[in-house]
C-alpha cells in the first residue's frame, strides 16, 4: 500500500487516546489509598454515582486491548508461555490483518528497535510491552489466578501506555512523514 486510508488513521487515533485514558485512569488508581467517590454528570445532571474504579477500571482495560492491537499492527507479539518477553510477528494471522510493513516506507518494528526506545532498563521495557500482551491474553480474555491487578504489572502497564504511542510515531508516522495526532488528554488537575 502506498498510504494509510482515512479509516486505519482515525483507527490508530481512537486506540492513541484510548490507550491516553487507560494510562489517565491508571495514574489515579495508582495513587490511591482509598478508592474515591465517583459522580458523572451529563449537561449538569448526575447520572451515575459510584465508586470511581467503574471509571479506572473499564478505562484500564481498555487501554490493554488497545495496546495490544498497536503493538501487533507494528508487528510485535508475546512470546508463548512467557510473562515477560516478546518477539517480532513472523507472519500475519489472517489475510485482512493490517499492519505497518505494508505501507510503503515503513517496516515492522524490530525487538531491538522496541525496546532501545525506552530509556530505562531494556529488562523493564520488554517487561512492559510483554505485559500488554499477557494481560490481554489472561487477565482479560478469561478467568485465571495468574493474573494479580495489584502486583508490579500496574508498574509495567503504566511504563508501557506511555511508550505504544512513541513506538508508533517511531514505527509509523515519522517513517510516511505524517504528524501523529495529538492523543494527549487535557484535565483540569484537582485538590482533593
Amino acid at each position: 500500500m502506498n498510504a494509510p486510508s482515512a479509516e486505519l488513521l482515525a483507527w490508530l487515533d481512537y486506540r492513541s487516546k484510548s490507550i491516553a485514558m487507560g494510562h489517565l485512569a491508571l495514574r489515579h488508581s495508582m495513587s490511591w489509598e482509598d478508592v474515591p467517590a465517583m459522580r458523572v454528570c451529563f449537561d449538569d445532571r448526575l447520572v451515575i454515582e459510584g465508586l470511581a474504579t467503574g471509571f479506572t477500571n473499564g478505562a484500564i482495560e481498555a487501554a490493554v486491548i488497545h495496546a495490544r492491537a498497536v503493538l501487533e499492527f507494528l508487528g510485535l507479539k508475546a512470546v508463548k508461555g512467557s510473562t515477560t518477553e516478546i518477539a517480532e510477528l513472523d507472519i500475519r494471522r489472517s489475510h485482512d490483518d493490517l499492519g505497518v510493513e505494508q505501507f510503503r516506507g515503513a517496516l515492522k518494528f524490530t525487538k531491538e528497535r522496541a525496546l532501545s526506545a525506552y530509556p530505562g532498563p531494556r529488562e523493564e521495557a520488554e517487561s512492559a510491552l510483554a505485559t500488554v500482551f499477557y494481560a490481554a491474553n489472561k487477565g482479560l480474555a478469561h478467568a485465571t489466578a495468574s493474573f494479580d491487578r495489584n502486583s508490579s504489572q500496574s508498574h509495567l502497564l503504566e511504563v508501557a501506555f506511555r511508550g505504544v504511542p512513541v513506538l508508533l510515531l517511531n514505527a509509523f508516522y515519522r517513517p510516511l512523514g505524517l504528524v501523529q495526532p495529538n492523543y494527549e488528554l487535557t484535565f483540569r488537575p484537582r485538590d482533593v
